[in-house]
């Protein structure tokens, strides 16, 4: 979830402007051919440079295959991580064409592997449903290789071709015959790590999105395997996406036997959704086109959203469920504790950009509106106990609703009377623009005091909480808003709360909001509660990657007079072994035994000749000076940023840590104790 961020520039340019280049004519201007652009300017095509774009390049390759299997030419397909670190992706497809392409004058693969905008999937002769639609997928792939090597098995016979940075080492050569239908491409590539910030392939990552698939593809075979590790896993789901939203919901407790399921097409269009409800109260949809994940929504999630409201509501007046006399229900009352996948296939699908997060065809809402709308009444008619018990949930969500909004208005209402509206523990800062303001969020009154001194006042703010707010994942929004701590966070961020039209990102009074707590299992707890609540609550924060892990020090290693930090146990021994000191605490050259003491701030000092190490169990065993060198100083400092790698996984990690079943929590411990670090005891 959590990513490193470089450490940011200067703090004096944070107020300066950028001055202008000198020399600007005509010898300025770069025409890149090929592939160079994509190496010049990776964060176009693939996001950034960062773990996230590494893994997008293993998922290009994959969606191609997937695309195969969409044609209904593929079921099977595996990847494996290699030893060297290359990935190896390969199908049971049709394999890339290779012969020699009518225009270009070379092999229709080269053409494929090198050149952008090029693809088999601008028309709907070859693939009448696809994911690539850009052409741009596999070439860029191979633009970000340090070398890559594709081998397609097509017509009986074998061929192949290797690349390095994006240019053919030689043509594409018959390497032999194979027997029988064992068509098929496979893709086996090494990242350049002069490109990206690092290139290690985690399994989990790669796993969780082969996953997915496998769930939206119930006919294909996925596996993957790590060579590295020899671990190994194969997804194969009959059940499709009603098994997805099982899986999804294994840490909640559903009143339903098995989700409904919806099926249907219309104009071409094909449309899968299952959903079920649960006893929690937070809204988990996850939306697919093509099985690209469409996590900003589109048309497609408008219509369901659009035929789940109007239907509940029709068939709650008509049982006479819902009082016309009651509270109006709305659109979020009928989705609280709902778990939903939706997935599409669509012939031409207009989406948002390179990166497809938001689908854009209009016709596509009436579509799945007209396809949920009259599968769902018939469900309601037909299993009317079960439509009973959601209209029932939904109404409860309704009554907390309008108690939270009570308790919204109340919260304005006191701002509005006070001086400033702004909580009075809140040390501000001077600057008002967001873009050029951090805000802390600081554990405990004792840390918050030392932040408070040890600051740059211009742009950095200060807001201590006293000891853990409400675990939001177990509340409904109405007793949330009674939180103290709570309340404080709200009012200091200025943006208001939830996930719709309650939340204003643009009215957010900090650019980055920094979560800063001690290094022990208090301070994980407060933490991890704090990012529930961010996760649920303002989610738009991290999605916009304003949200931040402070990183204070784990060591202080005095050696004489000078003082050294580290930031966990690695670093910790690198400063040790630098000046000969052995991990007891004595020089290697003096065997000496060390004393060791508690001082009166709690700090655990181990001395010897010459050299004392400091472990720090909370922040406010600094004192301002300190934490300001090691922990808020731009030039110094080492923060994490704070992102959501997966959706499904994040939601189903806050459920299991934070919700109310017991035994998820229990097996998840169990399974993951081993990698424990710097427990207090």
């Amino acid at each position: 979830m959590a990513e490193k961020k470089n450490k940011p520039a200067d703090k004096k340019a944070i107020i300066g402007k950028p001055g202008a280049k000198e020399g600007y004519g005509a010898d300025s201007i770069q025409v890149l051919k090929g592939l160079e652009h994509v190496r010049r300017r990776p964060a176009m095509y693939i996001g950034d440079v960062s773990s996230r774009g590494l893994h997008h390049l293993a998922y290009e390759v994959v969606d191609n295959s997937i695309d195969e299997a969409l044609a209904g030419y593929c079921d099977k397909i595996s990847l494996s991580i290699n030893k060297d670190g290359s990935i190896t992706v390969e199908d049971n497809g049709r394999g890339i064409p290779t012969g020699m392409h009518p225009t270009e004058k070379k092999s229709a693969l080269e053409v494929v592997m090198t050149v952008l905008n090029a693809g088999g999937k601008f028309d709907r002769s070859t693939y009448k449903v696809s994911g690539g639609l850009h052409g741009v997928g596999v070439s860029v792939v191979n633009a970000l290789s340090e070398w890559l090597k594709v081998e397609v098995r097509r017509e009986g016979k074998i061929f192949v071709q290797e690349y390095r940075a994006g240019d053919p080492t030689g043509p594409v050569k018959e390497k032999g015959k194979y027997e029988g239908k064992k068509s098929g491409t496979k893709t086996t590539f090494m990242p350049d790590k002069t490109i990206f910030n690092t290139v290690n392939i985690k399994y989990e990552i790669i796993e969780d999105r082969l996953r997915e698939l496998a769930y939206l593809n119930k006919d294909v075979t996925i596996i993957i395997k790590d060579e590295r590790t020899n671990k190994e896993d194969v997804f194969h789901f009959v059940g499709g996406i009603k098994e997805f939203v099982r899986y999804i919901d294994l840490s909640r407790k559903s009143f339903m036997k098995e989700p409904i399921f919806i099926k249907g097409e219309r104009d071409n269009t094909q449309v899968e959704v299952a959903f079920q409800y649960n006893e929690s109260y937070n809204e988990n949809i996850f939306s697919y086109v093509n099985d690209i994940n469409t996590h900003e929504g589109g048309t497609h999630l408008v219509g369901f959203k659009t035929a789940l409201t109007r239907t509940l509501n029709n068939y709650g007046s008509k049982a006479n469920i819902i009082k016309n006399d009651k509270i109006q229900l709305t659109g979020d009352d009928f989705r609280e504790g709902l778990t939903c996948v939706i997935s599409t296939k669509v012939p031409e699908p207009q989406f948002e950009g390179q990166t497809k997060t938001k689908l854009g065809n209009s016709e596509v809402k009436s579509i799945v509106e007209m396809i949920v709308g009259e599968e769902l009444q018939d469900y309601l008619e037909e299993n009317p106990s079960v439509a009973k018990k959601i209209i029932e949930k939904c109404l409860r969500a309704a009554e907390a609703r309008e108690a939270a909004r009570k308790a919204r208005e109340l919260i304005r209402r006191k701002n509005a009377l006070e001086f400033s509206g702004l909580p009075g523990k809140l040390a501000d800062c001077s600057i008002s623009d967001p873009d050029h303001c951090e805000i802390y969020l600081v554990e405990g009154d004792s840390a918050g005091g030392s932040a408070k001194q040890g600051r740059d006042r211009r742009f950095q703010a200060i807001l201590p909480l006293k000891g853990k707010i409400l675990n939001v994942e177990k509340a409904r929004l109405n007793k949330i808003l009674e939180n103290d701590e709570i309340k404080s966070i709200i009012t200091a961020l200025g943006a208001g709360i939830g996930n719709s039209d309650d939340f204003d990102e643009s009215k957010l009074r900090y650019g980055k909001i920094i979560l800063m707590c001690d290094a022990d299992v208090d301070g994980s707890h407060i933490r991890t509660l704090l990012l529930t609540f961010f996760y649920r609550h303002m989610k738009e924060i991290i999605e916009t990657g304003r949200l931040y892990i402070a990183q204070p020090p784990l060591y202080k290693i005095k050696v004489n007079k000078e003082e050294h930090y580290a930031y966990d146990e690695s670093e910790k021994d690198q400063i040790l072994k630098r000046f000969k000191i052995n991990g007891k605490g004595s020089k290697e050259t003096e065997v000496k035994v060390s004393e060791t003491e508690v001082a009166e701030n709690g700090e655990i000092i181990t001395k010897g000749k010459g050299f004392a190490i400091s472990r720090f169990k909370g922040l406010g065993e600094m004192n301002p000076e300190q934490l300001w060198s090691t922990t808020m100083n731009p030039e110094t400092r080492t923060i994490l940023r704070v992102s959501i790698e997966n959706a499904i996984t994040a939601d189903k990690v806050f459920e299991t840590l934070m919700g109310e079943e017991v035994e998820p929590r229990r097996n998840f411990i169990e399974k993951n104790a081993k990698y424990v670090k710097n427990l207090d005891i």
